[in-house]
């Protein structure tokens, strides 16, 4: 987080409705499914440290835009979903990526392979390029992307 540019990561997620807190460096990280630094969810909070990953957050923050609004109103912690709704969240973090000076989908894909994301074709990369057809139409039906894959700065009612 802290590579980010100062207000980058806050500005993308208030575009969604969605609020960032920000914590101390070596605080706990309430609401992290994965534990600390990887980011936390509570309601329309994400929370996150300076040395939270952006993958990390990027991926909370899909969760949360492709949740519907009664998923949202008890979210803590685990986000839940489905198999076909969690492709569409790594997809979709893949695509707010670009959103992000600095950061873009190339080097996120290098940070989700680092962390460990597995894919059937051996690679974020490989998987987004080749393989993400039922991703791309899951998030396409639930009107999150535009034809022209471009995120919807909305949150699904």
């Amino acid at each position: 987080m802290r590579d980010l540019p100062a207000g980058a990561a806050e500005a993308l997620v208030a575009r969604y409705g969605l609020h960032l807190s920000l914590l101390p460096d070596g605080a706990e990280i309430p609401g992290s499914y994965w534990g600390a630094p990887e980011a936390g969810l509570i309601g329309n909070t994400l929370k996150v440290r300076g040395d939270t990953p952006v993958h990390s957050l990027l991926h909370e923050f899909a969760h949360v835009i492709c949740m519907d609004t009664e998923r949202r109103r008890h979210l803590h912690t685990d986000a839940g979903g489905t198999d076909p709704e969690e492709c569409a969240v790594c997809y979709l973090q893949i695509l707010l990526a670009d959103e992000l000076t600095g950061l873009g989908r190339d080097r996120l894909m290098c940070d989700m392979d680092a962390w460990g994301y597995s894919f059937r074709l051996g690679s974020t990369r490989q998987w987004f390029l080749h393989d993400a057809a039922d991703a791309r139409e899951w998030l396409a039906t639930h009107e999150l992307i535009d034809h022209h894959e471009r995120p919807q700065p909305r949150l699904r009612p």
